[in-house]
C-alpha cells in the first residue's frame, strides 16, 4: 500500500460536524458488555472534545454501528460509513471482526483506529490506513504464559473453539511454553461436553486449563463442571482473553468465577487523567470501568489530536499516524511500525495479569505485570 497523498488544503469551515464511524458489538453473539464499555469510553471522549471546542470549531459526531461480532456486517458498515463521509472509523473489540473492518478500510481508503482487537495480523499486507491501540496478542499472551510458568504451571490444556483468534493464541502459548519446558494439549469444546472435558483433563494430568472459548457459552458451563469435579481441585483455570473482566461473569458464576487469571491492559497505578476519566466512566456505566472503556476514551482522544494537527481529510488522517502524540489514560500514545505487524501500532499499552479475589469476587487482584 502506498503512503497516502498529502492532504488537500481545502477544509470545511462552516461548522458542520466531523463525523466518525464507530464499530461496536452491541448485540449477541457479540460480547455485549465489552461493547457497552467501549461505547461509553468513545462517547465520553467525544463529549469532552466538543466541550473543548471540537475540531477547529467543528463538533465531533459519532455514527455508531453494531457489528454483533459479524465480520461481514463490520465490513459492510465500514463501506456505508465511508459513503456517509466519515473522517475515520474507530472501535471494535473482536479480533476477527476488526480484521474484516481493517481490510475494508484499506480497500476503500478510510482511516481505521482499532481500539481493542489484538490479533497480530490485523491486515494481510502492511497498510497506511490502519492504526491500533491494543497490544498485539503475541505480546500479551507471552506475558500470560510467563505468569503460568512463574506459578509452577507448565502442563497446560486449552479448551478451544474454531477461530483464527483462538488458533493463534494456542500457537503463541505452545511456542512460548515449549521453549521453556512447558507443554500444551488442545481440547475441542465442539466435540467434548463439559463433563467429558473434565475426564480428558484428568487423563492428561494437566496443571492448568485455559478457556479459549466464548462467554457465557461455553465458558460458564465449563467452569462450573471443573469446579464441581473433586479430581480437579488443584487445577488452575485461566482465561487470557479476559472473559472474567466484566460484571456478568461474577453474576453468572459467583465464587466459582474467582481465582481465574486473565489479561487486561491497564497501568499498575493511574495518573490524575486516568483517575478522572475512570471516575466519569464509572458514573456512566454504573459499575467499575473495564480496560475496554479506557481504550474507547483513548481512541477518540488520540484521533482528535490527529484531526486538530493534520486536518480532517482522510489521507491527512492516515498520514498522521507516525506523527501524532497524545496523553492517554494509560500513558503517552504514539504509533510506530513493529516487526510482524502491518498496521501502525502503539508500543505498548501496559499489560497485567489479574483475577477476581476468591475472598471478594468483586475485587480484582493484580498478579503479574509486563
Amino acid at each position: 500500500m502506498n503512503t497516502p497523498p498529502s492532504p488537500s488544503a481545502a477544509e470545511p469551515v462552516d461548522g458542520s460536524p466531523v463525523r466518525l464511524g464507530a464499530l461496536v458489538p452491541l448485540t449477541r453473539p457479540g460480547w455485549v458488555e465489552a461493547g457497552r464499555h467501549l461505547l461509553a469510553g468513545l462517547d465520553l471522549a467525544v463529549r469532552e472534545v466538543n466541550d473543548a471546542g471540537g475540531i477547529g470549531g467543528r463538533p465531533l459526531e459519532l455514527l455508531v454501528r453494531d457489528t454483533a461480532a459479524d465480520p461481514e456486517r463490520a465490513a459492510a458498515a465500514v463501506e456505508e460509513l465511508a459513503g456517509l463521509g466519515v473522517a475515520a472509523v474507530v472501535g471494535e473489540y473482536h479480533s476477527v471482526v476488526a480484521r474484516a473492518a481493517a481490510a475494508r478500510a484499506d480497500a476503500v481508503g478510510v482511516p481505521f483506529l482499532c481500539s481493542s482487537a489484538v490479533l497480530d495480523a490485523l491486515t494481510e499486507e502492511p497498510t497506511e490506513w490502519v492504526a491500533r491501540l491494543a497490544p498485539a496478542q503475541s505480546r500479551g499472551w507471552r506475558i500470560y504464559a510467563d505468569h503460568l510458568l512463574a506459578a509452577g504451571r507448565s502442563r497446560i490444556a486449552v479448551a478451544t473453539q474454531p477461530s483464527v483468534y483462538w488458533a493463534t493464541g494456542t500457537r503463541i502459548l505452545r511456542e512460548h511454553l515449549a521453549s521453556r519446558g512447558g507443554t500444551v494439549v488442545e481440547l475441542d469444546t465442539t466435540a467434548l461436553a463439559p463433563e467429558a472435558l473434565c475426564d480428558a483433563l484428568v487423563d492428561h494430568g494437566v496443571t492448568a486449563l485455559l478457556l479459549l472459548v466464548g462467554s457465557p457459552e461455553p465458558a460458564v458451563p465449563i467452569v462450573r463442571a471443573v469446579r464441581g469435579d473433586r479430581r480437579l481441585a488443584e487445577l488452575l483455570i485461566g482465561a487470557p482473553a479476559g472473559q472474567p473482566e466484566f460484571a456478568g461473569w461474577a453474576e453468572a458464576l459467583g465464587e466459582d468465577g474467582a481465582g481465574i487469571p486473565f489479561l487486561r491492559y491497564l497501568p499498575e497505578h493511574f495518573g490524575p487523567l486516568g483517575e478522572r476519566v475512570g471516575k466519569e466512566l464509572g458514573e456512566r456505566l454504573g459499575e467499575a470501568p473495564s480496560f475496554v472503556a479506557f481504550e474507547g476514551w483513548d481512541t477518540v482522544t488520540v484521533l482528535a489530536a490527529a484531526l486538530r494537527a493534520h486536518g480532517t481529510e482522510r489521507a491527512a488522517v492516515a498520514g498522521a499516524w507516525p506523527h501524532v502524540e497524545a496523553e492517554g489514560t494509560r500513558g503517552p500514545i504514539r504509533f510506530s511500525r513493529t516487526r510482524g505487524i502491518g498496521v501502525w501500532q502503539w508500543t505498548w499499552a501496559p499489560v497485567q495479569v489479574v483475577d477476581r479475589d476468591p475472598a471478594d469476587p468483586d475485587r480484582l487482584r493484580v498478579l503479574h505485570t509486563g
